[in-house]
């Protein structure tokens, strides 16, 4: 998430960025509620996640994550095109897409099934405790 928001932010530092953005013009596009709603929209996605991650039950974990890291990963790829200062915008599209190959392989091999409170126990039990110099 804070990926998407300091590439944005480090872009205001390009020259001519600032002065388009009071022109009302940021890329290709007129600034407009339809452009700054699509936006939040688009930083939205990676906040939810956050809490949806703590939240939901574990199959629709794994599937949510899947589905959005997979929407996202285009999404990040996007961004860098038709730029000539790549460099940064490089750095932080290769990050983005290190990150949700991340989350990718951890949704697709999460278990698919919870453990029992019983089985839970029992692994508990059979783990030896640890003083606090051996931790």
């Amino acid at each position: 998430m804070f990926l998407y928001a300091y590439v944005d932010i480090i872009a205001f530092f390009k020259p001519g960025v600032i002065d388009d953005i009071l022109a009302g013009k940021v890329w290709e596009f007129d600034v407009s509620q339809t452009l700054l709603t699509t936006f939040l929209a688009l930083m939205a996605i990676p906040i939810l996640m956050v809490v949806l991650s703590m939240t939901l039950p574990a199959r629709a974990n794994r599937i949510t994550n899947l589905i959005v890291a997979s929407v996202q990963v285009p999404y990040a790829a996007f961004n860098v095109l038709g730029e000539s200062w790549t460099y940064f915008y490089g750095l932080g599209v290769v990050l983005e897409v290190i990150l949700l190959a991340l989350i990718l392989r951890y949704a697709w091999t999460w278990p698919r099934r919870t453990a029992s409170p019983a089985t839970l126990a029992a692994s508990l039990d059979s783990e030896p405790l640890r003083t606090p110099q051996q931790a």
